[in-house]
């Protein structure tokens, strides 16, 4: 994958010390930004990972997945195999209820695509709830005429995907890799499906910070990416004006500003798209900057925070262009060097020297739990290093590494969005107490991070499953006891 290029901000009229103000302050807000990209004028002039996030990692983009699926209708559009005035139902005369309605009759790609097609509640549940999903949206009850009512819709989204991969005859990522992804160098990417094996087109995707960077780049510059044309700039027109008011009811500034296809509008002259725990890709024409951002924020309304922080101390300090700063430059990198690595548990035994606990080790057998886990088999080696074998009777079954010392990256199969990945996870391992055991596993292909506390007594444990971020993974505790008839190893 080409890189894209780097230059200084104060090429750019932005000083490196304003960045290192607004980089301060991100921290300073406690703001969980694990991956950043400044983009102006096309070119890179900040970074940072949060360790131990990587940026060419893919990471799960949630409803940005929702932006991608817009630019994808545009390109349909724009090769006369859709219109924005068809009806939904006009693409699936197989999957029609008993009775159409004249309002689900007068919805159209349009309506799908500025998230007003007549729903009055969410019907997210509802739909993925069944098996065929195209067949349950169209079931919904359309309560309101269509593009007279906003309502965030996710299964609107994948409709989306559904036609254009009726009308293309392609799954989604297939359509869209010689149109969009190879164009814009970005190697072909994962993205979820519903039962059927249809694009989710709403959610699932994931792909590196750069390459959601080259993403908004392409906005950016209304259409076109290294001089090749992926989509004409009257779609994005459209899809970065106003279709919807979404105004009402709405507390952060910066949703309520109005909604294209699939996009958010901003103030300042911006529209983004963002996905849950603060995934975020900013466009912003005015000032000539792209910003892409993965993020585990606990809320959304922490996304609205950074960008406040970006419309201050970024925004309001351009400038015309500036003498560069050695000093100020070496700063800014040493900030954002000290921030990656001050995220990063302690890595060291809390009780050096000695293993807490007497006869650590061997298998436990686990009480009931929501996840299922069934058993867990503690190996022990050189009193540093631990091998922990979880045992579902499924496909997450798994050996999982841990260091004392240091943190190791691994595999493990944990949940996306949709369903359960095998992917990359970094392990971290701590005494809290002499009979306490901490577990940290950092799964970088998304935002969670999960925790296991565990706490032994004699032959019994207790285990304390914790995430930081979830949309429906479940906390739990458990009780577990020494399986006499397993031996273990302790050496």
């Amino acid at each position: 994958m080409t890189d894209i290029a780097r230059d200084l901000p104060e090429n750019h009229g932005l000083s490196s010390q304003a960045l290192s103000r607004f980089f301060m302050e991100v921290r300073e807000q406690g703001l969980e930004v694990n991956s950043f990209m400044l983009l102006q004028g096309g070119k890179v002039t900040a970074e940072f990972t949060r360790m131990p996030y990587r940026l060419g990692t893919p990471q799960l983009l949630y409803s940005l997945s929702k932006s991608f699926t817009s630019i994808a209708a545009g390109i349909a559009w724009d090769e006369g195999l859709l219109k924005l005035e068809d009806s939904v139902i006009s693409f699936f005369p197989d999957k029609l209820p008993e009775v159409v309605t004249p309002n689900l009759v007068h919805m159209t790609v349009h309506h799908l695509l500025s998230m007003n097609a007549g729903h009055h509640c969410d019907i997210y549940p509802a739909v993925v709830k069944e098996q065929d999903w195209i067949t349950a949206f169209l079931a919904q009850q359309v309560e309101h005429e269509p593009g007279s009512y906003y309502r965030y819709s996710t299964p609107s989204s994948y409709m989306l995907a559904a036609i254009i991969e009726r009308v293309t005859g392609q799954k989604m990522t297939d359509y869209l890799m010689p149109r969009l992804f190879e164009p814009l160098d970005i190697p072909r990417p994962s993205w979820e499906t519903c039962p059927l094996g249809i694009t989710a087109g709403g959610m699932g995707l994931s792909l590196s910070t750069e390459s959601i960077a080259k993403f908004g780049q392409m906005l950016l510059d209304k259409g076109i990416y290294n001089g090749r044309r992926i989509v004409s700039a009257q779609y994005i027109e459209r899809a970065a004006s106003e279709q919807s008011d979404n105004r009402a009811g709405v507390e952060r500034i910066d949703s309520a500003q109005g909604y294209g296809y699939q996009f958010h509008l901003c103030r300042r002259g911006c529209y983004r798209g963002d996905g849950s725990f603060g995934q975020l890709c900013l466009v912003a024409p005015e000032q000539n900057i792209v910003i892409a951002a993965t993020a585990s924020f606990g809320n959304m309304s922490r996304l609205q925070v950074l960008l406040d922080l970006v419309f201050e101390y970024i925004f309001d300090a351009l400038g015309p262009a500036l003498l560069p700063d050695s000093g100020h430059q070496a700063s800014l990198q040493k900030l954002l060097s000290d921030w990656s690595t001050s995220a990063l548990p302690v890595l060291q035994p809390a009780f050096p020297g000695k293993w807490p606990v007497t006869g650590f080790g061997g298998t436990y057998l686990i009480s009931d739990n929501p996840h299922g886990l069934k058993r867990i088999t503690f190996t022990v080696k050189n009193k540093l290093k631990i091998t922990l074998q979880m045992v579902y009777g499924d496909e997450r079954d798994n050996v999982l590494p841990f260091d004392l010392t240091k943190p190791v990256c691994t595999e493990d199969v944990f949940y996306k969005d949709l369903a359960l990945h095998r992917q990359q996870v970094i392990t971290y391992a701590s005494w809290l107490a002499e009979e306490t055991l901490k577990l940290t596993l950092y799964y970088i292909e998304t935002p969670y991070m999960v925790t296991y506390i565990i706490g032994f007594t004699d032959d019994q444990l207790l285990v304390r499953f914790n995430i930081n971020v979830s949309l429906n993974i479940s906390e739990y505790s458990a009780a577990g006891n020494r399986d006499v008839n397993t031996p273990f190893i302790n050496c």
